[in-house]
C-alpha cells in the first residue's frame, strides 16, 4: 500500500482493496495458464512477463507467492518455472469430475489408426479451446502445431472453429464484436473471412483449417457435444498439405463426424 492510499479514509482503502483482488486473481490466472503452456520445458519469468504482458518485478512477486503455496515450482538446473505439487493434486481432484480423456482415448487410437493422421481431442475454456490429449498417426510426415496444453482462441485452428461455428448465431455475434484475431493471427482471421469459414463448417458439419497457423500444416475438426446439445468439445484431425487433398476430406470429415458423434453418445451416457 502507497502513502497516497494512506491518506485515504479507511472505509475507501478497504473498497479499493476489495476492488484490487479480482485483478489479482485474473493475473495469477493467467499466469499459471502460460506455464501450463510451456510445458514440460518450463518458462523464465521473462517469458512469463511477456506472455501475461505485466513487468517482470510483479511477475516475479507473484510467482514467489505461488510457489510457497506449491502452486509452482522452479527447478534447480534451468531456473524455469513449472507446475507445482499443489496444481496436481488439486487437478486430480477435479478430474474425476471434468476429464474426458479415459472416455475419448479408444475413439483417439482408432482415428488415428483409420486415418494415419494425429488425433486431438480439444476442450472449450470460455473463449478459447485448449488441446487435452492426442494420439500420434501412423504416417511418418507431421504436423506439429498442437500439443497438449496448447491453447487458441475460438475461431482459430480446426477445433476452435468448428465449436464456434456450433454457437447460436447471438454468441457468435458477441464473440466476434469483442474479439479482434486478426493481429496475432493474420488476415484470414478478420472477420469477413471467419464468418466466411463458420458457414462453410456449418454446411459440411466439419471444420478445414487450409494451413492457416502454419504453412504446409492441415488440419479437420467436428465438434462434440455435452448433454444440453452444447459444443463443449472437439476431436480434430492434423497433418500435411498432401494428406488433405480435395478427394480425401470428404473421407477424413466423415470419420471425425462418427468419432465425434460416438463420443458424444459416450459422454452423455455417463451425464458428464
Amino acid at each position: 500500500m502507497n502513502e497516497a492510499s494512506l491518506d485515504r479514509p479507511l472505509n475507501e482503502r478497504k473498497i479499493g482493496e476489495m476492488e484490487e483482488r479480482p485483478h489479482v486473481i485474473g493475473r495469477v490466472a493467467s499466469l499459471l495458464r502460460a506455464i501450463g503452456e510451456r510445458e514440460p520445458a518450463g518458462s523464465t519469468t521473462s517469458d512469463l512477463a511477456r506472455d501475461v504482458n505485466l513487468a517482470r518485478p510483479t511477475v516475479h512477486r507473484l510467482l514467489v507467492a505461488l510457489a510457497a503455496e506449491g502452486f509452482v515450482d522452479r527447478t534447480g538446473t534451468t531456473a524455469r518455472w513449472k507446475l507445482g505439487p499443489e496444481m496436481y493434486l488439486l487437478g486430480s481432484m477435479a478430474a474425476e469430475r471434468y476429464d474426458i480423456t479415459d472416455s475419448a482415448r479408444g475413439i483417439l487410437r482408432d482415428l488415428a489408426r483409420d486415418t494415419g493422421e494425429s488425433a486431438f481431442l480439444s476442450a472449450r475454456r470460455g473463449d478459447e479451446t485448449v488441446c487435452l490429449a492426442h494420439e500420434e498417426g501412423s504416417f511418418p510426415l507431421r504436423s506439429h502445431v498442437l500439443h497438449v496444453g496448447i491453447r487458441f482462441p475460438l475461431g482459430v485452428a480446426s477445433a476452435g472453429l468448428v465449436i464456434l461455428a456450433h454457437l447460436p448465431d447471438r454468441e457468435v455475434d458477441d464473440y466476434l464484436g469483442r474479439a479482434d484475431l486478426a493481429p496475432a493471427w493474420g488476415p484470414a482471421h478478420g472477420v469477413s473471412p471467419l464468418r466466411d469459414r463458420i458457414g462453410q463448417t456449418r454446411l459440411d458439419g466439419y471444420a478445414v483449417n487450409p494451413a492457416l497457423l502454419v504453412e504446409g500444416s492441415w488440419g479437420m475438426g467436428a465438434a462434440v457435444f455435452d448433454r444440453r446439445g452444447h459444443p463443449a468439445w472437439a476431436l480434430s484431425l492434423t497433418g500435411v498439405e498432401t494428406r488433405f487433398s480435395p478427394s480425401r476430406r470428404p473421407m477424413l470429415g466423415a470419420k471425425l463426424l462418427d468419432a465425434a458423434h460416438a463420443l458424444g453418445q459416450r459422454l452423455t451416457a455417463t451425464a458428464v
